[in-house]
């Protein structure tokens, strides 16, 4: 965005200068008014950069925006128009304070957006990649309801909760993996560097191998022969994967398999619920129809197989059946689950029962996050206690027979 050097007198007369960046020199004008500043002279300049500053500057821009920077900004503005200041001077000054480079830039361009006439809601989804559908909808109620503090409230506080189960996702994907690839590693470097040492002083025995031995040594010599390759075909199989999961079917069989996964799969289906039932819970309860509810969380629950699911449930809805039918359908729901949401459709309170339903999915996956090591290890213990086995008896089988000829 282009920068401005300007020159103007404050509300006491007092001559100020300084610099901002913005669309154009009248939206430079216009900014200053609001601000109380009456501009005298408006310039554009381009600020010499050196290379390293230009390298340090891409970088800064090419950060994405985090969820906490989403948060923030939701907190602070809720703290803002509670205290009366105007929307346009709050996200200006929102704007010069946060650190993001991309988040400050679509800051100040929702800012420039309304002061051209536009409102916050439609300012706000100019920009998808930092507003999801589900905060945009959100705002648009609280500007139809005039209760736009409260609206920012919720979104601080759904955002936060969100934060946290995402954690709780991280936090169940980590040991499994780590567990698998330090496997993976230990693998390779048996194969590549242990077992053909081995393989030398084998060849001086001058008798039969056993089977585990040659089967060891044989896998072995393909690594070390074929290395090349297969680092060719799995940079190839990386590449080919990413493109694949880019496409809307790989992203749902991705997402369809995750929840698959044994132990794990079922922590990351109760994280999602939980997510699902507080985004809706609170969509509702701002005063979002039921239908238009279930589109916007299918889209914020970040699953595109969960995704499908709650879309296949707005469409039996739609079709007039109920939404406890509608989501025993989908065979994701415990019946506990679905007995609270069916006593919420009959006492009118589906938000309030909604986000116990989301607590009641958070406790039990906060518990299974906390036994889950107890869980994983056995099945660990077994594949490297089978891995040590093959390797022994392939490493000790040839020693043994040795033994027994030289007697």
């Amino acid at each position: 965005m282009p920068q401005f050097l300007y020159k103007g007198r404050d509300r006491t007369g007092r001559p100020i200068q300084g610099e901002v960046e913005a669309s154009s020199a009248d939206a430079v004008a216009l900014q200053l008014q609001n601000n109380g500043v009456t501009p005298i002279d408006i310039n554009e300049f381009t600020p010499s950069i050196n290379p390293l500053s230009q390298i340090a500057n891409r970088y800064r821009e090419s950060r994405p925006t985090k969820l906490e920077d989403t948060i923030l900004f939701s907190r602070q503005m809720y703290t803002l128009l509670r205290a009366g200041v105007p929307i346009i001077r709050a996200i200006n000054g929102l704007a010069e304070t946060t650190r993001n480079y991309q988040f400050k830039t679509a800051l100040k361009q929702i800012a420039a957006d309304l002061e051209s006439g536009y409102e916050l809601s439609r300012a706000l989804n100019q920009h998808p990649q930092i507003f999801s559908s589900l905060f945009v909808s959100m705002v648009q109620v609280g500007e139809n309801t005039g209760n736009m503090d409260d609206a920012f409230l919720q979104l601080s506080d759904y955002l936060d909760r969100e934060r946290e189960t995402r954690a709780q996702v991280t936090s169940a994907m980590r040991y499994p993996m780590f567990v698998l690839g330090a496997i993976s590693v230990a693998m390779l470097i048996i194969n590549i560097w242990v077992i053909p040492t081995f393989t030398k002083v084998f060849a001086g025995f001058g008798a039969a191998l056993p089977l585990p031995t040659r089967i060891l040594i044989g896998i072995s010599h393909f690594f070390v022969v074929a290395w090349p390759y297969l680092l060719v075909a799995l940079i190839g199989l990386i590449f080919a994967t990413k493109k694949y999961l880019r496409t809307e079917r790989g992203r749902y069989h991705w997402d369809r398999l995750k929840l698959k996964q044994p132990v794990v799969g079922n922590i990351l289906l109760r994280a999602l619920l939980a997510r699902f039932g507080r985004a809706f819970s609170m969509a509702l309860r701002a005063g979002v129809p039921l239908v238009q509810g279930l589109h916007l969380v299918a889209r914020a629950v970040d699953n595109t197989y969960l995704g499908k699911n709650i879309t296949d449930m707005r469409i039996g809805v739609e079709r007039g059946d109920t939404l406890t039918n509608t989501a025993a359908s989908t065979k994701m729901f415990t019946p506990l689950v679905l007995q609270m949401m069916a006593v919420g459709e009959e006492s009118g309170a589906v938000d309030d029962l909604l986000e116990q339903v989301a607590d009641f999915y958070d406790r039990e996956v906060d518990y299974d996050l906390k036994s889950l090591s107890s869980k994983i290890e056995p099945l660990l213990i077994i594949v490297i206690g089978i891995m040590v086995l093959v390797l022994a008896l392939g490493v000790f089988l040839p020693m043994w027979d040795l033994i027994n000829v030289a007697k």
